[in-house]
């Protein structure tokens, strides 16, 4: 079952990427169901590679490193 859409794209894009953890340099989260049905994942992917940004997947949820410099995965 697909969900309906609720928002228009670029409001939805304005709104995840002006939260105070994307305008300094953090870590966002959204579900992944939620971007798929809200804007889709490719054109996620495209808002975040524009950024500069880094994307990882994980239980679900898109995590979003809101920073354009190098990230070192420990473990």
């Amino acid at each position: 079952m697909k969900l309906p859409v609720h928002t228009h794209p670029e409001d939805w894009i304005a709104h995840v990427f002006s939260a105070k953890a994307a305008q300094r340099g953090g870590v966002i989260r959204r579900s992944v169901g939620w971007v798929r049905n809200e804007i889709g994942e490719d054109r996620f992917i495209r808002e975040v590679r524009l950024r500069g940004f880094h994307l990882l997947e994980c239980g679900g949820q898109y995590v979003i490193v809101c920073s354009r410099g190098p990230i070192r995965r420990i473990v």
